[in-house]
Parts: C-alpha cells; structure tokens; sequence
C-alpha cells in the first residue's frame, strides 16, 4: 500500500463523494478512483459501496479506516520530524573538545563567533582523544579541537593551530616559583598531583626516568580543575600545557632540559560535506591570530590571549 492510495481513501472516506474527494487530494476523479482500487485488490476486497446514488463504506472499509489513520499520521509526524531536524542541522554546531584543552584560547573566539552567527546553537562534548576520533568517525560530532600524540586515523583530517608547551605548575609558595626554569631531574621526590587524562603522560614519564627523577604520587584525578586547584593550594607539583591553566594562583616554569611541547589542531573527517555552521566556525577559526605565550614570573590570572 502507497500512503497516496492511503490518501485518497481517507478523502473519499470522509465526503463520500469521490469527486469532493479527488478534488481534496488535487487530482482528477478518474485518478483517485484507480488509486483506491489499487488499495481494494491489495486488500482483497471493496472498502466502498454503492447504493442508489450514495456511498458508504463496507465493513472492510470501517475497519481500515482508523488503522489507515494511524498509518498516515504517523507517516507525517515522521516527515515533519525530519524536517524538523534538518533545519535544526543547519544551524548547530556540534563541537567536540579535548578534556585537557584549556578554555582561555577558544573562549574569547566563541564569544566572537557566537556575536557574529546568533542563530547558530553551539554544543560542546568534552572527551578523551580517543573518544572524539570515535565521535567524530560515528557522525555525532562535526569537528573537534585536540591533540593526539600517535598518528591520526586514516580518515581524520588534522588541521594545526597552535603549539603549546608542558610547564611546571606548582604554587607560589612551592621553590620551583623563584626559579626561571626548572630541569627534569629537579622533578626527583617532588610530590606529584597527576593528571589522568594526560595525552603526552608516558612521554613526560621516559624524560622523567632518562633524568633519573622519580615522583611521589600525592593525587591522580580526571578533573583539570582540581588538580589545578591542589596544585595553588601547595599539595604538590605537576606538568601542564601552558594555556590550560585556569586556576588562580599558578606558577608555571618551562623545562629547561626536555621542551616538550603539543600541537593543538582542529580535526575533522575526510570527504565529509561540512554543515553550513561549520564552514562559518572554521573561516572565523583560520582567521584568529594566536597571541604568543606569555611569561609566567607572577602566578597565573586570567588574562587574554586573543588579540
């Protein structure tokens, strides 16, 4: 059965008339005609009947009535439904970002972004490396900002934006704070706060032992934020990327003897047809002039890194 043949049914299930109904549905009496008797062969009997001048509908008819209903009511909320979301595509942008990615480079740009394109409903997923790629391959995302020390997959597209170094953080009370620069064997005994999330931590473990320095473990924790926080609060030291810091009352100093440094891209997938709220996002995205790092000789407070 077509929902059109569906259609006509209703129409003359309603007039009675299949004239007046041919004329609901916008077609020739002849058309709706053919198209219900279609529906009545796939039924296997009449659904209308005739008698002295009137029509009426056959038990058969009365009992398909209502499903017929059903059947095309729901066929036009699914329609309206879809329609629905592909307008709503249109203007969303569903942005993944990496959970270790500080906020102060991207959030000046947002803020810009979101002046510039009102109508666009920005979300953002926080999430591991791994599971952004995953997102992103599964459709549920349509672009992320990360990093990945290993190669990406085949079928991600890495676009670069800037590079930014591992510091030491620690607090304004710890030593490391009246030094300029810290090297890694200075790392040796230091009570560490890790952060478990952190993309580049057996990279940062090999510079570690090749130096000869062994940590003390104070605190391990998915959360940026508290282990920034215990960081300032003095319960120990740990490696940051310089533009994660979010905390007040940081001090981060650069490892004189291991540079180790990461590049934050904006990912997205091969061949995929971007959406328009995206193509806007990376023209604004390709346009923004990074500021340069900024030294680190006072504690951290927020400031601005977009010019």
């Amino acid at each position: 059965m077509e929902l059109r043949e569906m259609g006509y049914f209703l129409a003359a299930s309603q007039t009675l008339h299949f004239t007046r109904a041919a004329a609901l549905c916008g077609v020739t009496q002849p058309t709706l005609t053919r198209g219900i008797q279609k529906l009545e062969k796939e039924l296997g009997a009449p659904l209308f009947a005739r008698e002295g001048g009137t029509t009426h509908l056959t038990a058969l008819g009365r009992l398909m009535q209502p499903r017929i209903e059903d059947i095309v009511a729901r066929s036009q909320s699914a329609r309206k439904q879809a329609s629905l979301h592909l307008r709503r595509q249109g203007c969303d942008l569903r942005l993944g970002v990496m959970c270790s990615l500080g906020p102060s480079r991207f959030g000046a740009l947002l803020g810009r972004f979101r002046l510039a394109e009102p109508g666009i409903d920005i979300s953002l997923s926080d999430a591991t490396p791994d599971r952004l790629a995953e997102q992103l391959l599964q459709g549920d995302l349509d672009a992320a900002l990360m990093v990945q020390p290993e190669a990406y997959h085949e079928r991600l597209k890495p676009e670069p934006l800037y590079a930014e170094r591992f510091l030491v953080a620690c607090a304004p009370s710890h030593p490391f704070a009246a030094r300029r620069s810290i090297a890694m064997r200075d790392m040796d005994g230091q009570a560490y706060l890790s952060r478990i999330n952190c993309e580049h931590r057996d990279v940062l473990r090999e510079h570690l032992a090749a130096a000869g320095a062994r940590l003390v473990s104070a605190c391990r924790s998915e959360r940026e934020d508290w282990i920034q926080c215990l960081v300032a609060a003095g319960m120990g030291v740990c490696f940051l990327p310089e533009f994660s810091a979010v905390q007040n009352g940081l001090v981060l100093r650069p490892v004189e003897d291991a540079p180790l440094a990461r590049q934050v891209c904006l990912v997205t997938v091969v061949g995929r047809r971007w959406s328009g709220p995206l193509a806007r996002f990376v023209d604004v995205l390709r346009r923004t002039r990074f500021a340069a790092p900024v030294a680190n000789d006072q504690p951290h407070a927020p400031r601005a890194l977009f010019r």
